[in-house]
């Protein structure tokens, strides 16, 4: 029953139809594969219960990210230059953060690997 409904959805999927795909390769196709994308279930017609947990979903998997990253307009020179800095400045903070926290672990090691060759160094001696 589950293929024969995957089928019936291949064929009155609009996208597939719009792009120029046959609905017997459409079908094929789907048959195998994993259906994409984010599905959420309204129970007891709660619409809002159900649209807060896809803006979770979509949040947690990144997608609204690439949504807004994506550009569909022409950008002037100016913009790419302040987009471009605004790029450099966050890697620069990036890279900042990663070497105080590098030397911090390195701080903890070494003040560690003291501690314990003195406390060798006194259970030796007594």
């Amino acid at each position: 029953m589950n293929r024969l409904a995957q089928r019936l959805s291949s064929l009155t999927n609009p996208f597939l139809l719009r792009h120029g795909a046959t609905p017997s390769a459409a079908s094929s196709s789907i048959v195998g594969a994993q259906a994409r994308g984010i599905r959420v279930y309204v129970k007891d017609g709660n619409l809002e219960l159900a649209l807060g947990v896809m803006e979770r979903r979509l949040r947690g998997s990144g997608m609204e990210r690439l949504i807004k990253r994506r550009v569909d307009h022409h950008l002037k020179n100016t913009e790419k230059k302040v987009l471009a800095k605004k790029l450099l400045m966050l890697k620069v903070r990036s890279e900042d953060l990663g070497k105080k926290l590098r030397t911090i672990l390195v701080k903890k090691i070494r003040d560690d690997s003291t501690l314990i060759s003195l406390s060798k160094y006194i259970t030796a001696h007594q």
